[in-house]
């Protein structure tokens, strides 16, 4: 990850979701960094490529095209839902009172940060972000296909986190 973002993460509780190779895309971070910050970025996206994507689809106009899918009922509940998924995955790892109730992303009324959206959706799967999703399909970045550089691959052995954190926050039992 620190190859990933160029610096030293704080914070880690483990790996949320990995590309093909292995590779971190999204970390999971404790709701309190180790100085006493309050961090409210439960899912936070490393990887170059899906970053990259999501930077793109923010500066061609894309987010408020998704701003405007919040308009249809279904995609705002689900968008809403979301936001009360994130709060729960967070929450389970300590409350915060400073970021109690704020999610990442603009929910559950805005679309802010497609990086924390398509976090959440990497992270705790298809289904519970519909905006994090529909920014994966407009993207052109995919978890399946590697394009990590050689040095910053991962291994596909261990890919279940032996950091602590698996899919939608949970501990793993690794």
């Amino acid at each position: 990850m620190a190859l990933q973002l160029g610096r030293t993460m704080r914070g880690v509780l483990g790996i949320g979701a990995r590309c093909a190779c292995g590779a971190p895309t999204v970390v999971v971070t404790s709701p309190r960094l180790p100085d006493g910050t309050p961090f409210p970025t439960f899912y936070y996206l490393t990887h170059p490529g899906a970053t990259a994507s999501a930077s793109r689809l923010e500066a061609d106009g894309t987010m408020a095209e998704l701003q405007l899918r919040l308009e249809e009922p279904g995609v705002a509940d689900a968008y809403a839902a979301a936001h009360a998924a994130y709060l729960a995955d967070r929450e389970a790892h300590g409350h915060v009172e400073e970021i109690a109730g704020i999610s990442a992303g603009g929910m559950p009324t805005r679309v802010k940060c497609l990086h924390a959206v398509l976090a959440q959706s990497l992270a705790a799967g298809e289904g519970v972000n519909p905006i994090g999703d529909l920014a994966l399909e407009l993207g052109d970045w995919s978890p399946s296909v590697c394009a990590c550089p050689q040095d910053q691959r991962g291994s596909r052995l261990g890919a279940g986190d032996a950091a602590g954190v698996t899919r939608a926050g949970e501990p793993s039992e690794s």
